[in-house]
Protein backbone atom coordinates (compact mmCIF):
# COMPACT_ATOMS: atom_id res chain seq x y z
CA UNK A 1 0.00 0.00 0.00
CA UNK A 2 1.27 3.70 -0.22
CA UNK A 3 1.99 5.98 1.86
CA UNK A 4 0.35 9.50 1.60
CA UNK A 5 3.44 11.88 0.61
CA UNK A 6 4.07 15.17 -0.88
CA UNK A 7 2.27 15.64 -4.13
CA UNK A 8 0.30 12.61 -3.61
CA UNK A 9 -3.98 12.81 -4.23
CA UNK A 10 -5.45 11.98 -1.08
CA UNK A 11 -8.89 10.63 -0.25
CA UNK A 12 -10.13 11.21 3.63
CA UNK A 13 -12.95 10.89 5.92
CA UNK A 14 -12.89 12.97 8.76
CA UNK A 15 -14.89 14.87 12.11
CA UNK A 16 -12.90 17.97 13.35
CA UNK A 17 -13.96 18.91 16.77
CA UNK A 18 -13.18 21.38 19.32
CA UNK A 19 -11.94 20.90 22.74
CA UNK A 20 -15.15 20.91 24.29
CA UNK A 21 -16.22 18.16 21.68
CA UNK A 22 -18.51 20.52 19.59
CA UNK A 23 -18.31 18.57 16.31
CA UNK A 24 -17.84 21.94 13.52
CA UNK A 25 -16.99 20.14 10.27
CA UNK A 26 -16.90 16.75 8.85
CA UNK A 27 -17.02 14.74 5.30
CA UNK A 28 -20.26 13.13 5.93
CA UNK A 29 -20.92 10.56 2.60
CA UNK A 30 -18.38 12.40 0.29
CA UNK A 31 -14.58 12.04 1.31
CA UNK A 32 -12.49 15.28 1.10
CA UNK A 33 -9.43 15.00 -1.57
CA UNK A 34 -6.73 17.09 -1.65
CA UNK A 35 -3.28 17.01 -2.79
CA UNK A 36 -0.04 17.18 0.03
CA UNK A 37 1.87 19.80 -0.62
CA UNK A 38 -0.75 22.49 -1.83
CA UNK A 39 -1.68 23.94 0.75
CA UNK A 40 -5.23 23.82 0.21
CA UNK A 41 -5.85 22.12 3.90
CA UNK A 42 -4.43 23.67 7.15
CA UNK A 43 -0.77 22.42 7.75
CA UNK A 44 -1.55 20.56 11.08
CA UNK A 45 -4.41 18.42 9.21
CA UNK A 46 -1.69 18.36 6.13
CA UNK A 47 0.60 16.73 8.14
CA UNK A 48 -1.18 14.55 9.96
CA UNK A 49 -2.07 12.47 6.70
CA UNK A 50 1.24 12.51 5.53
CA UNK A 51 2.75 8.93 6.36
CA UNK A 52 -0.59 6.87 6.14
CA UNK A 53 -1.94 4.42 4.15
CA UNK A 54 -5.33 3.70 2.84
CA UNK A 55 -7.35 2.08 6.08
CA UNK A 56 -5.68 3.80 8.80
CA UNK A 57 -7.30 5.54 11.16
CA UNK A 58 -6.25 7.88 13.96
CA UNK A 59 -7.28 11.23 15.87
CA UNK A 60 -5.02 14.33 16.15
CA UNK A 61 -4.67 17.44 17.90
CA UNK A 62 -3.98 20.46 16.09
CA UNK A 63 -2.39 23.41 17.44
CA UNK A 64 -3.57 26.83 16.03
CA UNK A 65 -0.13 27.78 15.10
CA UNK A 66 -0.73 24.65 12.82
CA UNK A 67 -4.43 25.57 12.08
CA UNK A 68 -6.01 29.01 11.29
CA UNK A 69 -3.56 30.89 13.60
CA UNK A 70 -3.87 32.61 17.05
CA UNK A 71 -6.83 35.09 17.64
CA UNK A 72 -5.07 38.66 16.38
CA UNK A 73 -6.51 41.55 18.34
CA UNK A 74 -5.43 43.74 15.28
CA UNK A 75 -7.79 41.94 13.23
CA UNK A 76 -10.69 43.29 15.22
CA UNK A 77 -11.76 47.00 14.34
CA UNK A 78 -14.57 49.07 15.35
CA UNK A 79 -15.92 51.02 11.82
CA UNK A 80 -18.23 53.94 12.31
CA UNK A 81 -21.68 53.03 11.38
CA UNK A 82 -22.37 54.98 7.91
CA UNK A 83 -19.35 52.83 6.65
CA UNK A 84 -22.27 49.79 6.14
CA UNK A 85 -23.77 49.80 3.08
CA UNK A 86 -27.44 51.16 3.74
CA UNK A 87 -29.44 48.22 2.60
CA UNK A 88 -27.88 46.24 5.25
CA UNK A 89 -29.05 46.57 8.62
CA UNK A 90 -26.37 45.21 11.08
CA UNK A 91 -26.74 42.87 14.08
CA UNK A 92 -24.10 40.94 16.50
CA UNK A 93 -23.33 37.60 14.84
CA UNK A 94 -24.34 38.65 11.24
CA UNK A 95 -21.17 38.04 8.51
CA UNK A 96 -20.76 40.22 6.09
CA UNK A 97 -17.73 40.52 3.39
CA UNK A 98 -14.91 43.22 4.16
CA UNK A 99 -14.19 44.08 0.70
CA UNK A 100 -9.85 44.92 0.56
CA UNK A 101 -8.05 47.88 -1.20
CA UNK A 102 -6.77 45.29 -3.53
CA UNK A 103 -10.51 44.46 -4.61
CA UNK A 104 -10.14 40.85 -2.40
CA UNK A 105 -13.38 40.15 0.00
CA UNK A 106 -13.06 38.72 3.39
CA UNK A 107 -15.25 37.50 5.82
CA UNK A 108 -15.78 40.03 8.80
CA UNK A 109 -18.28 38.93 11.75
CA UNK A 110 -19.86 41.81 13.75
CA UNK A 111 -19.33 41.41 17.57
CA UNK A 112 -20.46 44.60 18.84
CA UNK A 113 -22.77 47.46 18.19
CA UNK A 114 -22.23 50.71 19.34
CA UNK A 115 -24.29 53.76 18.99
CA UNK A 116 -22.47 54.92 16.19
CA UNK A 117 -20.04 51.86 15.73
CA UNK A 118 -19.94 48.48 14.70
CA UNK A 119 -17.41 46.18 15.82
CA UNK A 120 -16.04 43.62 13.50
CA UNK A 121 -13.50 40.35 13.29
CA UNK A 122 -11.91 39.81 10.52
CA UNK A 123 -10.33 36.47 12.28
CA UNK A 124 -11.00 33.02 10.90
CA UNK A 125 -13.95 31.64 13.60
CA UNK A 126 -11.79 28.97 14.60
CA UNK A 127 -8.31 31.21 14.65
CA UNK A 128 -7.05 30.06 18.34
CA UNK A 129 -8.62 27.29 19.02
CA UNK A 130 -6.97 24.01 19.25
CA UNK A 131 -8.91 21.11 16.56
CA UNK A 132 -9.09 17.56 16.80
CA UNK A 133 -9.52 15.58 13.84
CA UNK A 134 -10.40 11.82 13.19
CA UNK A 135 -9.03 11.00 10.25
CA UNK A 136 -9.49 7.76 7.81
CA UNK A 137 -7.80 7.52 4.76
CA UNK A 138 -9.65 6.26 2.03
CA UNK A 139 -7.46 6.23 -0.91
CA UNK A 140 -3.37 7.62 -1.67
CA UNK A 141 -3.07 8.36 -5.88
CA UNK A 142 0.81 8.64 -6.33
CA UNK A 143 1.39 12.31 -8.28
CA UNK A 144 2.99 15.41 -8.28
CA UNK A 145 1.71 18.38 -7.09
CA UNK A 146 2.94 22.13 -7.41
CA UNK A 147 2.80 23.56 -4.03
CA UNK A 148 1.08 27.82 -4.56
CA UNK A 149 0.72 30.23 -1.56
CA UNK A 150 -2.22 32.52 -1.37
CA UNK A 151 -2.07 36.29 -0.91
CA UNK A 152 -3.44 38.88 1.46
CA UNK A 153 -3.99 42.52 2.07
CA UNK A 154 -5.24 45.41 4.10
CA UNK A 155 -8.08 47.91 4.59
CA UNK A 156 -11.10 47.35 2.81
CA UNK A 157 -14.67 48.56 2.99
CA UNK A 158 -17.63 46.11 3.86
CA UNK A 159 -19.76 45.60 0.91
CA UNK A 160 -23.40 43.56 1.37
CA UNK A 161 -23.39 40.07 2.50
Amino acid sequence: MAQANTGDEVQVHYTGKLEDGTKFDESEEEPLSFTIGENRVIPGFEEAVTGMEPGDEKTVEVEPEQAYGEHREDMVMEMDHDQIPDEVEPEVGQQLQLRLENGQTVPVLITALGEDSVTIDANHPLAGRTLIFDIEVIDVAEGSGSPDGGGGGEGGNIVTP
